[in-house]
């Protein structure tokens, strides 16, 4: 089965979890997810299924949007709530100066492109191996700063030691990260107590299904396939062009080939019917492109 599947993730189980879960689900083996979720985090997390797999390298610099809540008081190891505090709740003792005036004033420096601890129970790899394994075996996680952008960040609302804010963060961003650093910035300690991503790239809650809803559909292959996104929809940044026989033909041995694609677009999708992605061409010159991928 070749397509691209949204997910609406439930807590408590890893993006891996969903991958083996579709896997059972769909009978398709080569799945692959386009960003991990952590295990607290709900919403969207896109699947490429089949051949599609082979196109998870262009959504790699995809924006994320998420709303959530961040608990002041006290940070914890893992800068969310799954992680053990990194000492004791301070909420009692600084409630009075932890306001919503206060409390958006020091977000406001969360904005535009800057550089990002990540945390040390992340994927990140630290000499090939995942820094979480390291740091859940007590060894030094020696992380790097990655260059990221967020486009928004706004703290909705504060009730009690808990701030609602909804945010779009660049691709590599951590979301744990910002709740870290702005319970470091106010002095008295913060961490991730809610998550859920209501955009990837393209695709929001209005495309996902829950697993629920897929495992139904399962050995179904025709039903599970209505559900996934239409190729046309995908990489809008790609016009779509439809080929001829022998455009196309010449495209699937890796042959330059004329297209009729009047943009300036580098890329284009080269479709051999409605919805039958053959591939990713690159513009050589006028309606003359090259094949980048060929997927079948």
């Amino acid at each position: 089965m070749n397509g691209l599947l949204v997910i609406d993730k439930p807590g408590g189980i890893t993006s891996h979890d969903v991958v083996n879960r579709l896997r059972r689900i769909a009978g398709e083996q080569s799945i692959g997810h386009l960003g991990t979720l952590d295990p607290m985090a709900t919403g969207v997390l896109p699947l490429l299924m089949g051949r599609f797999t082979r196109l998870a390298q262009y959504f790699s610099a995809a924006e994320k949007s998420y709303t959530g809540t961040i608990r002041f008081g006290f940070a914890t190891d893992t800068y969310d709530a799954e992680g053990e505090p990194a000492g004791p709740d301070r909420w009692r003792d600084e409630a009075a100066t932890i306001t919503l005036e206060r409390v958006r004033s020091a977000a406001a420096r969360f904005h535009g492109e800057m550089e990002q601890m990540p945390p040390q129970f992340s994927a990140k790899k630290v000499d090939g191996q995942p820094a979480y394994k390291l740091a859940r075996e007590g060894k030094p996680v020696q992380l790097r700063p990655a260059r990221i952008r967020i486009d928004a960040f706004v703290i909705e609302a504060l009730e009690g030691p808990e701030a609602s804010f909804t945010i779009d963060i660049s691709s590599g961003g951590y979301v744990r990260s910002v709740a870290h650093e702005l319970g470091r910035d106010l002095g008295c300690g913060a961490h991730l107590s809610r998550l859920r991503r209501t955009r990837a790239a393209a695709f929001t809650l209005a495309d996902a299904y829950t697993l629920e809803e897929l495992e139904a559909l399962a050995g179904n292959a025709e039903a599970l396939e209505g559900l996934c996104i239409h190729p046309r929809a995908l990489l809008p940044e790609m016009p779509a062009v439809t080929g001829d026989g022998q455009a196309l033909g010449r495209f699937r041995n890796g042959a330059q080939a004329n297209l009729p694609e009047f943009t300036a677009a580098p890329l284009v999708k080269v479709f051999a019917g409605p919805r039958e992605l053959v591939g990713i061409a690159r513009r050589v010159a006028g309606t003359l492109f090259q094949p980048v991928l060929v997927l079948g």
